[in-house]
């Protein structure tokens, strides 16, 4: 399930896809416009911020901006930076493994459907970008 953080997160990338041509956004602008808590907004701005998704100016004129065109940031890229693995369980993630407790991974069942539905996943997460939020 995607967390309300990636939920807010998306939203706020949407509107910044919408003005991706206008230049930097105010924080206040996309909170109010979106309907998300300002406090939250920061953080999860500043995290998109730190790696390397959002721009950022001071002063005047300033506010947040995508670093990159739209077409080039993946939907599964963000999942990753906001919620961590996109996998339903640690032993199937790709970038976030981790063994799971009291179990065989070469006898368990559930591991391999959970493959499955990791890449049906990601074959959608990976094809689609920031872009895709406002076609």
């Amino acid at each position: 399930m995607l967390s309300r953080k990636a939920q807010y997160a998306f939203r706020a990338l949407t509107h910044l896809v919408e003005k991706y041509d206008q230049g930097p956004v105010l924080i206040s602008e996309i909170s109010k416009k979106k309907k998300i808590p300002l406090k939250f907004l920061e953080n999860i701005l500043l995290e998109l911020k730190k790696a390397g998704i959002l721009e950022s100016k001071k002063g005047k004129g300033g506010g947040y901006y995508i670093k990159n065109h739209p077409s080039k940031t993946h939907m599964a890229n963000v999942i990753r930076i906001v919620d961590g693995p996109i996998a339903m369980l640690p032993c199937v993630s790709l970038y976030f493994y981790e063994r799971c407790k009291n179990c065989n991974e070469e006898y368990c069942a559930l591991h391999d459907t959970m493959i499955l539905v990791r890449d049906a996943t990601l074959g959608i997460l990976e094809h689609r970008t920031l872009q895709d939020l406002t076609n």
